[in-house]
């Protein structure tokens, strides 16, 4: 890929909605889904302070963000002040 966000804006790759509860139950496809509000972050402009490559962040629900196909990938390129926090450890 031989994308790299201008200024404090990041790449992320949103991570698909759950399909399944913690406690094992299956939501069908039928069922109204929350807007996933969680991502990796694939790429970072040169102004970017808090957040790494690799890290995986969390995201406000309704952040303003643009849609971006990449190499057949869909991606989100949003401003850093949209981001809430990282996730430390595995989630």
């Amino acid at each position: 890929m031989n994308f790299k966000p201008l200024g404090d804006r990041v790449l992320l790759k949103v991570q698909e909605a759950e399909t399944k509860t913690a406690s094992g139950i299956i939501i069908p496809d039928t069922a109204e889904k929350e807007k996933p509000t969680i991502a990796d972050v694939v790429a970072i402009g040169s102004d970017v302070e808090h957040v790494k490559v690799g890290d995986k962040v969390i995201y406000t629900k309704y952040a303003r963000s643009a849609s971006v196909t990449i190499d057949g990938e869909d991606y989100l390129v949003m401003e850093t002040s949209e981001v809430l926090g990282t996730f430390e450890g595995d989630k």
